[in-house]
């Protein structure tokens, strides 16, 4: 019943921005948790941002500066800011929803995944 479509990817050079989207079906819970994870070929899954209901926010060290997660909630909409690309940020990116457990566990719900490349 929960769905998410992502947005946004596509291809840049280093150093240079996107900004991905997520829709998000209608999800209100006060423990749930929304983030975005990345996954490159050969490479295990990586869950680099997240955010509460009440806009508490964690984030990998791999992207801890450069990448800032946020949300719309009149809009059902999750958004990543990636700024400051670099190649090894070359994956598939995902949008996820779920209970908060405090961890990058928390997914429950997936979407297809956009890609984004980071050209040298």
């Amino acid at each position: 019943q929960v769905q998410l479509v992502e947005s946004g990817g596509g291809s840049v050079q280093a150093g240079g921005s996107l900004k991905l989207s997520c829709s998000i079906s209608r999800y209100t819970d006060s423990r749930r948790c929304m983030g975005w994870f990345r996954q490159a070929p050969g490479k295990q899954r990586e869950g680099i941002a997240r955010i509460t209901a009440f806009d508490f926010t964690t984030y990998a060290d791999s992207v801890k500066g450069r990448f800032t997660i946020s949300k719309d909630n009149a809009e059902n909409t999750l958004y990543l800011q990636m700024n400051s690309l670099k190649p090894d940020d070359t994956a598939m990116y995902y949008c996820a929803a779920g209970t908060c457990t405090g961890t990058w566990a928390f997914a429950t719900y997936w979407g297809q995944g956009t890609q984004v490349t980071v050209s040298a």
